[in-house]
């Protein structure tokens, strides 16, 4: 109900505001201008993350200084905090980085941000800037219309600093003429109700413009101007950064549990701080005086002197929640827990895929890969008890010729409950986003989401095979015939000898080890084909099974056959960052592996 008439309030206010005031409506448009001009810098900004900004972010935010650093630089640059929250949220959403690395990343941006208070300040109120809006505006609009993503990238940015200088100009001279019309500083109210009041209007400003840079930069002038009091910039500037969370929160909604827990750490930190400020706000009013005088700040010039405060109080906070990050993190996992669908804990969901990782191509395609790799771990799960063997054993370094030995359960697996729980749920999810993903994917994308939509394929296809296999493999695999028993007990070796080799694959980023396990898994899936080799035709003719046992075992072994296919190409898809399939690498290098070789470089691995 409140967002349905807080719209149209505000549109009749603003209405009235220019009915009564051309004063106000030249404010406002400056209001509107550097908005849009801080969306065409976002846009801009956005044309060159294709790269650049995610592998500094995967590789800048390892420690917690790191982080620090990377959301302040990456703030001072982009000069939006909104932004950089929106990247980090994706990234997040998309299992890049964790919890506590996105809290560094938001903490850092809050001390970026008063990078903009210190510009508009020293330099947007004392230099003519529209003069050089102009240019920018006109080198922009030409480059915006290039077909170069980089060139259109560029013109984005230009432009964006235009509107913004052009907005901080109008802004400045409207609030300079709507003193002679109405002096707003004549109801600045004093003291601690002062303060709250303000501190209220500086949120409802940040909510309204869904930036707390325009807030600030409308804070800056109205003081320039004499509209309002020292004591209320103050307590305004408060209120812009604890209105900021709104953005962050509205970026969250689309999100997974991560993305909201960094939402709720961002609430958290600058509701702290906020607080902080308030109450200390005598202490830090002081330390401003202090600071300024030092660096050499006239007494007077109140803009440059609240620029400091907003420095020095966003950096308390930092410095007060750096040593809680741990106890935040933990708090926040407990109380903002993923919720199951439809009240069913058995039922299995994606985990990765959210609206917010569709910000970039890169987080949408790693959303997707992870979403594809956790497909396969219940996959494997279901395989591994459909051929009824431990999964624990699989992974572990026994004999395989021991694996076999110890059944799952005595009783079938229903593989149908399984799959409906634990797969089709999150392979038609997949299909979806990646359809939805493809939309907003270059050209360069499409055939690596291709080829993992395959891999979706060969994964759901292995779970069907495995479920044709079942039925006859828990007959024979008790049967009184020894060498039926002993081909089935064959079968569930070698499928288990293939699981574990991926297992082995899905955990290394050795790549030689990956195209060799993988290699010797397709050799072994041609060498134990029974009708090539010959074993079917040895059974039949020496009367060592019954005509019933080998039709069976003929077509289980073509299941057991598709299953070992499916799986390779999954793996070759989903664990080798070549674009090749490892047959062609082994066709290219004219590569002859044997089980020896393989068995000497794990060997050597395991040493190491």
């Amino acid at each position: 109900m409140l967002k349905k008439i807080l719209l149209p309030t505000i549109l009749v206010l603003l209405a009235y505001g220019f009915w009564v005031s051309p004063d106000f409506k030249e404010i406002a448009a400056g209001v509107a201008i550097f908005l849009f001009g801080m969306l065409s810098l976002e846009e801009g900004f956005r044309a060159f993350s294709g790269g650049m900004l995610e592998k500094i972010l995967k590789r800048s935010t390892d420690k917690l200084y790191k982080s620090l650093s990377f959301g302040m630089v990456a703030t001072t640059f982009m000069q939006s905090s909104s932004l950089v929250s929106v990247l980090t949220i994706s990234f997040l959403g998309a299992g890049l980085i964790d919890l506590a690395q996105g809290i560094g990343i938001v903490f850092g941006a809050n001390i970026g941000t008063t990078t903009g208070a210190w510009l508009v300040a020293g330099l947007g109120l004392k230099v003519k800037i529209s003069a050089y809006a102009m240019p920018m505006l006109v080198f922009g609009v030409i480059l915006i219309f290039q077909k170069s993503k980089a060139m259109k990238g560029m013109g984005y940015i230009l432009a964006g600093l235009g509107f913004l200088f052009l907005g901080i100009h109008y802004m400045k001279d409207g609030f300079e003429a709507f003193k002679s019309t109405i002096d707003l500083s004549a109801y600045a109210v004093t003291g601690l109700k002062g303060l709250f009041i303000f501190t209220g209007i500086g949120i409802f400003a940040t909510v309204v413009m869904q930036s707390s840079h325009a807030t600030l930069v409308l804070i800056i002038t109205a003081l320039a101007a004499g509209q309002i009091s020292y004591e209320n910039a103050l307590a305004l500037a408060i209120g812009a950064n604890v209105g900021t969370t709104i953005t962050a929160i509205i970026g969250a909604m689309s999100s997974n549990i991560e993305g909201k827990r960094l939402a709720g750490a961002h609430l958290i930190f600058n509701v702290v701080t906020g607080l902080i400020a308030i109450v200390f706000i005598h202490q830090l009013i002081y330390m401003v005086d202090h600071v300024s005088s030092a660096v050499g700040i006239a007494d007077d010039d109140y803009t440059l002197k609240l620029a400091v405060f907003h420095t020095i109080f966003n950096l308390i906070g930092v410095l007060v929640m750096i040593p809680f990050i741990g106890k935040l993190v933990t708090f926040l996992e407990k109380v903002l827990q993923e919720g199951s669908k439809k009240g069913d804990t058995s039922i299995d969901t994606v985990r990765y895929l959210n609206d917010s990782v569709l910000e970039l191509p890169e987080t949408a395609m790693a959303a997707i890969v992870r979403e594809t790799k956790h497909l396969y771990e219940n996959a494997f799960e279901i395989i591994t008890h459909g051929i009824n063997l431990r999964r624990r054993h699989i992974v572990s370094s026994m004999e395989l010729d021991e694996v076999v030995k110890y059944s799952y359960s005595d009783d079938a697996l229903d593989i149908d409950d399984w799959y409906n729980r634990r797969v089709k749920g999150i392979y038609g999810d997949i299909i979806d986003f990646s359809t939805k993903a493809q939309s907003h994917m270059p050209a360069a994308y499409i055939d690596r989401l291709y080829r993992i939509k395959l891999a979706n394929r060969d994964i759901v296809e292995a779970v069907k095979d495995t479920k044709h296999l079942q039925k006859n493999l828990v007959k024979y695999s008790v049967s009184a015939n020894e060498h039926i028993k002993g081909q089935y007990d064959t079968i569930r070796k070698d499928l288990a000898e293939l699981l574990r080799n991926i297992n082995i694959v899905a955990t290394t980023d050795e790549e030689d080890i990956i195209i060799l396990l993988l290699s010797k898994a397709k050799v072994h899936t041609e060498k134990y084909d029974i009708l090539a080799n010959g074993t079917l035709d040895h059974l039949i003719r020496e009367g060592l099974i019954t005509n019933e046992m080998a039709t069976s075992l003929m077509n289980d072994s073509a299941y057991a056959y598709e299953i070992s296919k499916n799986l390779i190409a999954m793996a070759e898809v989903l664990f080798t960052d070549t674009l090749c399939g490892v047959e062609e690498l082994c066709e290219e290098d004219d590569m002859v592996i044997s089980d020896e070789d393989v068995d000497l470089i794990l060997e050597k691995k395991d040493a190491s």
